[in-house]
């Protein structure tokens, strides 16, 4: 799979909210993890962490959107319940994007998503945990985008060769 991926969160208030964002960020190969306008006390997220991202994966932490600096060319995704946003399966990701998530109890800021080259919802009835709601982007980038077989049409993987 060609190209890269960012994964973060705009005022996330639980450190163990951002700790499995982190340690599912590590397991999936994000290029880096960064969160906006964090509760401080996420700043110990390290401990939630058990994989120790921290280690080998860039953390960015800033407090504000107009702080944020990305790469040239990356496109920024919005992951938001809302109406008008594109449904997941249907969503053709970026080669270079960073995904970015709402805080637990609320909504990507309106300055936030005009940020957003594109915004996504996942066909839920109502939002899911942060960190659930990331691994579920980042399972979809993967399985969009990773060169996997078609599935087979009857239940069931595929048979061995």
């Amino acid at each position: 799979m060609k190209g890269y991926f960012a994964i973060g969160a705009e005022g996330i208030s639980k450190p163990m909210n951002l700790g499995a964002l982190m340690r599912t960020a590590n397991a999936f190969g994000a290029s880096f993890v960064f969160s906006v306008n964090a509760e401080d006390k996420t700043k110990i997220a390290y401990k939630a962490d058990t994989s120790r991202t921290f280690k080998t994966v860039p953390y960015y932490q800033w407090d504000s959107i107009d702080e944020m600096v990305f790469p040239k060319g990356l496109q920024m995704v919005g992951i938001e319940l809302t109406d008008d946003a594109v449904e997941l399966p249907e969503f053709r990701h970026p080669r270079m994007a960073a995904y970015v998530l709402g805080p637990e109890r609320g909504s990507l800021s309106e300055a936030m998503v005009a940020k957003c080259d594109h915004v996504v919802k996942i066909p839920t009835k109502f939002c899911i945990n942060v960190s659930l709601a990331g691994a579920l982007v980042m399972y979809d980038r993967i399985r969009s985008m990773g060169g996997w077989r078609d599935r087979p049409v009857m239940p069931g993987g595929p048979k061995a060769l």
